[in-house]
This record gives C-alpha cells, structure tokens and sequence, in this order.
C-alpha cells in the first residue's frame, strides 16, 4: 500500500497485496462537503479489469460507521477472529476475513447504481494481519484527513 502526495496537501492512497499484479484498490479525489460529510471517488484494478466510483459519499450519520474505524478494529484484532466483517455503504462495501498465515483478505465491492439495478465489481487484496493491516489503517485515516 502506498499513501502518494499528488500535488500539496492532496493525497491518494493505493491498496494492493503483494506482487506487483495483485488486486489494487485506489482512493483518490477526496473533498469535504460540509463538516460531516466527505466524498472520494475510488478505483478497483484486477487482472485487466478496470472500475470506478466517482463518488462516494461517507457522513457522521453512515450507521455502519465510518471507514477508518472499521480498519482501526480488524488492525486492534490481528491474532485474528472467526467469519466476516463488514463495513457497508451505498457505492462500496469493505469484507474482512482472516486466513491462515496472518494473511487478512479485504474485499472492495463497488457499487454503481445500487438502488437501480446498477453494476457491482469485487476486488480482494490480502494483506499480512499485523504491520501491514495497521498501516493500511493509518494511511486511510491520513487520507480522510485531508483539507
């Protein structure tokens, strides 16, 4: 995973498991709409697979919570837990499961058009449990810092 500078103080931040082909998921075109609400768009690559979610739209009012408490929790649980975790939203939805060898598989849903029939596509990177995940956790909080 990579947290990049694209220009001062406007940062993206790029997923990916372990090989230079692995499953990537990038965050990219962050802004706030007001205090409680931002919005980022996020990409999904796979095996010549390319899709895109121009806006997703996370607020203080999300009932599932908010992204980087989601990733704070399963890094806090890196000996691992039994069944899926989820964090849901109408343009994504984030899947945790841990597997044999430390290794935790995320799964990127994107959604589009989810109230009407829209597309959806499923990435899955798999990422070490400890180091790895708490860092991608923090990338994610810095890349939801922004200004």
């Amino acid at each position: 995973m990579s947290l990049i500078e694209v220009v001062p103080g406007r940062v993206e931040l790029v997923v990916r498991g372990v090989g230079s082909q692995a499953p990537s998921i990038r965050l990219f075109d962050w802004s706030r709409t007001d205090e409680f609400e931002v919005v980022f768009a996020v990409e999904a690559v796979d095996d010549g697979l390319r899709a895109r979610i121009g806006a997703v739209t996370v607020s203080a009012w999300d009932g599932a919570g908010y992204l980087t408490e989601f990733l704070d929790g399963l890094a806090r649980d890196f000996r691992g837990w039994e069944g899926e975790r989820s964090w849901v939203n109408n343009e994504l939805v984030v899947a945790a499961t841990f597997g044999s060898g430390g290794h935790v598989c995320l799964s990127w849903t994107l959604r589009a058009d989810v109230f009407s029939s829209g597309w959806e596509c499923t990435v899955t990177t798999v990422i070490d449990a400890g180091e790895e995940l708490t860092n991608v956790a923090a990338d994610v909080q810095e890349f939801f810092r922004q200004r």
